[in-house]
């Protein structure tokens, strides 16, 4: 039985429509019922959305209804989660977040007492309960109809401020001027606060959320709006985070983007100089620019590569027991840390290696120039067994060998056939990538 609700993220859609009060309700009783606690203790945080706080009602109402008690957080990132499950023994968190989407959206991630993402099978097993009992019944997993409590968790943010502050309590911001981009999100209050708390003189947009403007021409999806304030008002460096807080982006002073590669690539080789790489490995995504893979090859630092999808790379970190993975797209996950992407984490953590080095003297890997098209095609599947284009694309692989590299695959959830060249020059990036697109287009296009 495949999920029907849990997508690569948690359940998501449109609030008030997809995912309605009824469902967040059934959703978080069911999550609560599988919890091996008599009466579980269930975080619940969420981002800026105008939904949330009808959302939290219902996930809290859920949670009570099993027998739980649930802790409401209030707005935080989603990485405060698992750090907080820590903190404070819970045995389960519900965040209420739609991500970068625009606002309309919302969704619902489960995470466990051990501060990882629930399971495939886990998630699978709440779609399970759902359906043999029809948004399940009133009570807890015994059976019994106790019903929980509802309360504040005072001090949370607090608490999530308290165990960035202990990890980079080494970095000195004395005299750095920053400007954070906030996305209206879920980081409005607490990223500001950490940077001025480390010594940096902080200026800060996109940090007054309405319900409605959360990720709206902001934030890590439309990093150029940060690029030009960096410039124009003479900052030494910015950061982008998206609507829930779990990526970041990075802009030097002289306004040009530093995307999540260009991150990890700084990141592996200060956390591989002071002895805490683990392994000595990097887990990234397919997606991952062929400079950062020719940069950690000659820093002796292994890679392994993944599907797209922090949840993957998750997957392979845990399972190499490796510390530090991410996506091109601003995840950086630092398992020494926290168990999953933390956007604010993540921005003093490239501030901690740079080492006191300004961002534009950035010189642990050299970008490959890349070229991206989506192809429309009747089938996405036939892409396997389209003969002349798996031909082509085994020779351009071939000639780009040790130089770049060509990866063609099928989106996972439109009728599109993505190509992706990237090469030692920009002509021969749109040289290489225009003859497969023609190539994809003319034998599996519309």
């Amino acid at each position: 039985m495949n999920r029907k609700l849990f997508g690569t993220d948690g359940v998501r859609g449109v609030a008030g429509e997809f995912l309605t009060a009824e469902l967040a309700l059934a959703l978080a009783q069911a999550a609560a019922r599988q919890t091996a606690a008599a009466r579980p203790q269930v975080l619940v945080v969420r981002d800026t959305r105008e939904s949330g706080e009808m959302l939290q009602a219902a996930v809290a109402a859920g949670v009570s209804a099993a027998g739980g008690d649930a802790l409401l957080g209030g707005v935080l990132p989603t990485p405060a989660a698992p750090l907080l499950l820590k903190r404070y023994g819970f045995d389960l968190a519900a965040v209420l977040s739609a991500s970068h989407n625009a606002y309309q959206d919302n969704g619902i991630k489960f995470f466990a007492g051990d501060g990882y993402k629930l399971s495939d099978e886990a998630e699978l097993q709440i779609e399970r309960e759902l359906e043999q009992h029809d948004r399940a019944p009133l009570g807890g997993p015994d059976g019994s109809f106790a019903i929980g409590r509802v309360r504040e968790l005072r001090g949370a943010s607090e608490d999530y401020l308290r165990e960035l502050h202990t990890r980079f309590s080494e970095l000195d911001l004395a005299g750095l001027d920053v400007l954070l981009d906030c996305a209206n999100g879920a980081t409005f209050h607490v990223a500001p606060e950490i940077f001025r708390r480390l010594g940096a003189k902080v200026a800060v947009i996109a940090d007054a959320p309405d319900g409605r403007n959360i990720n709206a021409g902001c934030g890590s999806t439309h990093i150029d709006v940060l690029a030009e304030r960096v410039l124009a008002g003479g900052h030494d460096v910015g950061f982008a985070f998206d609507g829930d807080g779990d990526r970041v982006l990075a802009v030097d002073r002289q306004g040009q983007v530093v995307d999540g590669d260009e991150l990890m690539a700084l990141a592996a080789l200060q956390l591989r100089d002071s002895g805490r790489l683990t392994g000595d490995g990097v887990v990234v995504t397919v997606m991952t620019n062929y400079g950062f893979h020719a940069a950690m090859e000659r820093a002796g630092v292994a890679v392994a590569t993944t599907n797209v999808g922090d949840r993957y790379v998750l997957e392979e970190l845990r399972a190499r027991g490796w510390v530090l993975g991410g996506e091109q797209s601003g995840h950086l996950i630092d398992m020494s840390f926290n168990r999953t992407g933390d956007g604010v984490a993540g921005a003093l953590l490239t501030l901690e290696s740079l080492a006191g080095r300004d961002l534009s003297e950035r010189d642990a890997m050299v970008k490959l120039p890349q070229r991206l098209v989506n192809v429309r095609v009747r089938d996405r599947d036939a892409l396997e067994g389209a003969r002349e284009v798996r031909q082509a694309i085994s020779a351009a692989h071939d000639a780009l060998k040790g130089r770049g590299r060509v990866l063609v695959r099928p989106s996972g959830t439109e009728p599109l056939v993505r190509v992706m060249v990237e090469a030692p020059t920009d002509q021969e990036a749109e040289e290489v990538c225009g003859q497969l697109v023609e190539l994809v287009g003319r034998e599996l296009g519309q």
